[in-house]
């Protein structure tokens, strides 16, 4: 079930950032005075009465902008706004209403989505008054906040929260394993989906952005129930130059929340982009599976008998959140290897599906205890009491411990790196969470 989107919108310097960062609860957007600084849309999931939401941050919209930069802030903002589901619309209360702001009203307007009007700024009951202006905007009834302060940031997200749609349940076959596939545009997702299934089901073509919309497709292979989803996801109206790339991610995040299993696709070509790492980066804090398909092989240049060696070094470094993930190299266009990625995605799945015993965990814990024995700080030391499985897909492990806080991340990781020693968990992320336990008598 994918998270609604929700985007904050507005003209330059009016305080989006700082109102992301504060529902975010993290700084993540750089906040300045000036105007202009934040010059992409950044992502970040978010959660209010417990509704989980995913946030899109946009640069400010100009209008009679030279600028190319600027424009395609305003281009990005756009599709920002196209993919939502949700416009948080914020204005300046101390600068009162402006025309840019009657600008971004009309742009709104014609997007018919549910808009939620904040007056920021408004940082005393005394400047209350100075939001009654912008009801000449007919975006339905202001609200007074301060971002920097996070005064009434409740009533706001109350409101946004209020225009979520109503996500019935998704009805799936369980025995099936749904396939999303990821990546920048052009990188071969379109012709590694034609590949798989074996026929010509999507358009393919060499310009970036030609797939206007997810496509679920079903189909068997060796017995088991797939439903492939490609992403390359296009949707727009005119050209808009280098937003195309980063306005993918908004489609591949609605996708991954549906998946079972990921597929990382990275052009061969190209290496790895920052792009492909956001992408990558979003897919391994969901929790999903993930198999990294490096595509174009057939044409990579200069290749010798350790060529895929040193590209999976590369993608080790670059991707060090994914060292669990396994590496298939293919060419969507010449068939090589494609067969194998229904073969790893089911052995992937069936990784994230795995449980083990507690008393086999506890087994692992004492072996691993006496190899390298947990920290000490300030003269007490950790103990681990015991572990047991709590959840699969990913598998979800809870560590009781005498004290939490002398769990050292470095620790947590041996720990880990001991599970997949023992059981593999290839493909998939853990998750080890540490809670206090009294010891017993």
């Amino acid at each position: 079930m994918s998270k609604p989107i929700v985007a904050i919108v507005g003209r330059p310097n009016v305080g989006k950032s700082t109102l992301f960062n504060q529902i975010g609860r993290k700084r993540v957007s750089i906040v300045d005075d000036m105007p202009g600084v934040t010059r992409d849309r950044i992502y970040l999931d978010a959660e209010w009465l417990n509704r989980a939401f995913t946030m899109i941050d946009t640069g400010g919209i100009e209008f009679d902008a030279r600028s190319h930069i600027l424009q395609a802030i305003r281009s990005q903002a756009q599709l920002a706004m196209e993919e939502a589901d949700v416009i948080l619309f914020l204005v300046d209360g101390r600068a009162g209403l402006t025309t840019a702001d009657e600008e971004v009203a009309r742009l709104l307007r014609q997007t018919k989505k549910p808009v939620v009007l904040g007056v920021n700024k408004i940082d005393s009951p005394q400047r209350a008054v100075d939001i009654y202006e912008f009801c000449n905007l007919g975006l339905g009834d202001p609200i007074a906040l301060s971002a920097s302060n996070a005064m009434n940031l409740g009533d706001l997200l109350d409101a946004v929260v209020a225009h979520f749609p109503d996500h019935a349940e998704e009805v799936r076959d369980e025995e099936e394993i749904r396939i999303t596939v990821i990546g920048r545009p052009n990188v071969g997702k379109s012709s590694l989906v034609n590949a798989l299934l074996g026929e010509e089901r999507v358009i393919v073509s060499d310009v970036p952005g030609t797939t206007r919309d997810a496509i679920d497709t079903h189909f068997m292979r060796d017995g088991m129930k797939f439903t492939l989803i490609d992403t390359a996801g296009m949707r727009r109206r005119g050209r808009i130059g280098e937003a195309v790339e980063r306005y993918s991610v908004i489609r591949s995040l609605r996708a991954v929340d549906r998946a079972d299993v990921v597929l990382m696709m990275i052009s061969a070509e190209a290496g790895i982009t920052e792009q492909d790492k956001k992408i990558a980066g979003y897919a391994h804090a969901s929790g999903k599976g993930v198999v990294i398909v490096v595509n174009k092989w057939d044409i990579y240049p200069n290749k010798d008998d350790k060529s895929t060696l040193r590209f999976t070094e590369d993608l080790r470094d670059e991707l060090g959140f994914l060292q669990y993930a396994p590496v298939l190299y293919t060419s969507a266009l010449t068939g090589q290897r494609v067969g194998r990625i229904t073969e790893l995605v089911k052995y992937v799945a069936e990784q994230q599906s795995m449980r083990i015993k507690t008393s086999v965990l506890n087994e692992l814990i004492r072996d691993a205890v006496s190899v390298n024995p947990p920290p000490m700080h300030r003269g007490k030391q950790l103990k681990i009491l015991f572990m047991t499985q709590v959840g699969v897909a990913p598998p979800k492990f809870i560590l009781f411990v005498n004290d939490p806080k002398l769990m050292h991340f470095s620790y947590l990781r041996f720990i880990e790196n001991r599970l997949r020693e023992s059981f593999g968990f290839e493909g998939t992320p853990l998750q080890l969470i540490v809670r206090a336990r009294e010891e017993e008598e």
